[in-house]
Formats: structure tokens, C-alpha cells, sequence
């Protein structure tokens, strides 16, 4: 997975590029946390891949029954663990979302938003399918990305988290058509509706792509 994330942009560091948010940023991330807790129930098992600092694991333990996270950064996940040292129902893993120590389906829904499909640098089949394997027969597979209309924002905000020493800075020339490239190594692309229906058939379902807010697209699998 992207060692930038594992290795530079990290725990604190990570949590600051979302204490700056803008206003807009704000409503586009709320929105998706809203759909997807939409489709938990609270009897569900549910696994975040890539999961941070922690950012939406409290929200998934107030819907959910039990929340498992996984990250390639130990700092970010020994954040989360800080943050919510009384979660019962939380369970943190130090592990690579395309090669899951977790047995075939023994979750209810997997997440995996705001466009860590792309932000992980991996085989996206493979992280689609590998998702896909430890869902229950009934259950689902959320990933997310950001939509065509979102990217003046979206740009906005890495301008900013460039600007606070977070990332490094923009390259501008680099920089377009839904890519935002660092001077420093950092790279950030996206998955359009498109790529996956292509992803979600080849795993073998079909996809419901929604668009949310005018700012994320969501790619449901049922299972």
C-alpha cells in the first residue's frame, strides 16, 4: 500500500489535513460518512480498510455491532487505539487491505472510502476482490472516490494542506484531470463510475454507482 501514507502522512499530521477542511470539504466528507452508515445495520460486522486515525471508526461503533480497522501505519492506528482506548467493539489491525488476515466471509459490509480505492497504490482488482472474499452471502462492499464536479474543491484542499507543511508542494504543471501531484512523491488519482462497473464485473456483481452530494461516487457491490 502507499507508503506515503504509512511514512509521511500519518497520525497527527493526517488528522491535521482534515482539522483545516474548509467548509465545503466538511459537507462532502459528512455526506459520505452518511451513506454509508445508511446501509449499516446494527447487527453488522463492519471493516474499514485503510482506516487512519480513526476518523469515522466512532461513528461505525455507534451504528454497528462490532468495527474492525486496518491501516498500514502503525502510528495512525496507535492513534485511533488513544482516541477511542473505550471502544469495546473496536478491533485495530496493522495490515495490507489486499492480503487480509481475515477469514472468508466473516464481514457483514466493507468500507473503503473517500477514494482509498485510489490513495492506496495497489492492484485495484485485487483490493476490490479481496474485499469481496470476506463479505457474507447478503452482505456489501462500499467503495468511494471523488466525483468530476468536486475537483476545484478538492484541489483546494491539498493546495492547503501543501501550504501547511502537510504535503508537499502542488506540482502544478503535473497537476489535472482528476491527478494532484507533490513535489515531494505525493500522488492522488481517481476512479470514475466507468472503472467501477469494469472493477465490480470482473470481480464477478454487478455495481449500483451513485453520485453523493455532488462530490463523492459511491460503488456498492452486494455480495
Amino acid at each position: 500500500m502507499n507508503a506515503y501514507y504509512t511514512e509521511k502522512l500519518a497520525a497527527e499530521r493526517l488528522m491535521r489535513c482534515y482539522e483545516i477542511a474548509p467548509p465545503r470539504i466538511r459537507q462532502y466528507l459528512e455526506a459520505e460518512i452518511e451513506f454509508c452508515l445508511s446501509k449499516i445495520t446494527p447487527a453488522d460486522t463492519v471493516l474499514e480498510l485503510g482506516c487512519g486515525y480513526g476518523r469515522m471508526l466512532q461513528r461505525l461503533i455507534d451504528k454497528a455491532q462490532t468495527v474492525i480497522g486496518i491501516d498500514t501505519s502503525l502510528s495512525s492506528l496507535q492513534l485511533a487505539r488513544k482516541l477511542l482506548r473505550n471502544a469495546s467493539a473496536l478491533h485495530l489491525f496493522c495490515m495490507n487491505a489486499i492480503a487480509l488476515g481475515v477469514a472468508d466471509q466473516t464481514c457483514d459490509v466493507v468500507l473503503c472510502i473517500q477514494n482509498g480505492v485510489s490513495a492506496f497504490h495497489v492492484e485495484q482488482r485485487v483490493l476490490l476482490q479481496e474485499a469481496v472474499r470476506v463479505v457474507r452471502p447478503g452482505g456489501k462492499v462500499l467503495f468511494s472516490s471523488y466525483s468530476e464536479k468536486f475537483w476545484t474543491y478538492r484541489l483546494e484542499w491539498f493546495r492547503l494542506q501543501a501550504a501547511h507543511g502537510l504535503i508537499g508542494e502542488i506540482d502544478e504543471e503535473a497537476t489535472g484531470n482528476g491527478v494532484i501531484v507533490g513535489k515531494d512523491g505525493f500522488h492522488a488519482t481517481t476512479v470514475s463510475p466507468e472503472d467501477f462497473r469494469t472493477l465490480a464485473a470482473d470481480a464477478g456483481f454487478p455495481a449500483t454507482i451513485v453520485e453523493v452530494d455532488h462530490s463523492s461516487v459511491l460503488c456498492e457491490i452486494q455480495v
